[in-house]
């Protein structure tokens, strides 16, 4: 992992406009159509807050792709009131990328079938997902019946089914293409792993990425706006351009739960910058 010199030496490499753009905070605008990477929001950031300000927060910093977990799209909705939120969210020009974390570990078709109905009627393309391995072969059947992809989120050293990605991949190598993995950046450092080998290991079946920071890459409670922590973020951005990474690096915002909006603007901002330094 870099150091802090390190961290300085790429900074001073980005353009003087990107640079500027983010100490100043004008990175609220969206990225250039041209960015290799599409950045995202994953709504958790926004759990204390309802859909209406989910949507605000979101338009307020420029992004136009959200993965929603369900506190913004209930699971025991009505039909109509999944209707409802697909509308919300389609009216104010955000594309819902995907869903979740959702957690199908019962043995049990019909229940992951319920979580397949809730996906179609939302309009959702992929879930994140919690699995178990014996309920994977269950969910894959899904997969191809619904067209909707899945990615198995990990959840480090906690996580007794899949604390790392490369756990996953194990037993989604041999399945339907539409299976992969959502890295989460954090949790995967947190096992202990290198988080760029093991984004490279999944390869085509990198599906979603969550970014965030950490000051101590093993300590949870260490997070902190991206940028100010030790987390390769330049690294991992040049790794997904190399791999040719078509998904979203979604920003998953778990602290100041109560005030989120200043820090990912910080966030934005200093991935925009390494983005537009990257692109120099």
């Amino acid at each position: 992992m870099k150091s802090d010199s390190s961290r300085r030496a790429f900074l001073q490499s980005i353009p003087a406009a990107a640079a500027a753009a983010s100490a100043s905070g004008a990175a609220a605008q969206p990225a250039a159509p041209a960015a290799p990477i599409r950045l995202g929001i994953a709504s958790f950031s926004f759990r204390e807050f309802s859909r209406r300000l989910c949507i605000k927060y979101t338009r307020e910093l420029g992004i136009s792709l959200l993965t929603v977990k369900e506190f913004h799209a209930l699971y025991r909705s009505t039909p109509e009131e999944l209707d409802r939120a697909r509308r919300d969210f389609e009216s104010a020009g955000i594309t819902l990328t995907c869903g979740g974390t959702v957690y199908m570990q019962k043995e049990d078709p019909d229940d992951v079938r319920f979580y397949f109905e809730y996906a179609k009627r939302l309009g959702l393309p992929m879930m994140n997902i919690g699995p178990t391995a014996k309920t994977l072969p269950i969910i894959e059947r899904f997969v191809k019946e619904y067209n909707i992809r899945v990615a198995v989120h990990n959840h480090g050293p906690e996580d007794k089914h899949f604390p790392a990605p490369s756990d996953a991949l194990k037993i989604i190598r041999d399945m339907d293409p539409r299976v992969g993995v959502c890295v989460d950046v954090g949790h995967t450092t947190r096992t202990g792993r290198d988080v760029l080998e093991e984004i490279e290991k999944s390869g085509p079946r990198l599906l979603d990425l969550h970014i965030k920071d950490l000051k101590d890459l093993k300590v949870a409670a260490s997070q902190c706006d991206v940028g100010d922590g030790r987390m390769p973020i330049p690294q991992i951005f040049r790794l997904l351009m190399k791999m040719n990474y078509a998904g979203v690096v979604h920003l998953e915002y778990e602290i100041n739960a109560d005030n989120p909006v200043p820090g990912m603007h910080r966030s934005f901002a200093y991935m925009r910058g390494v983005l537009a330094g990257l692109q120099s």
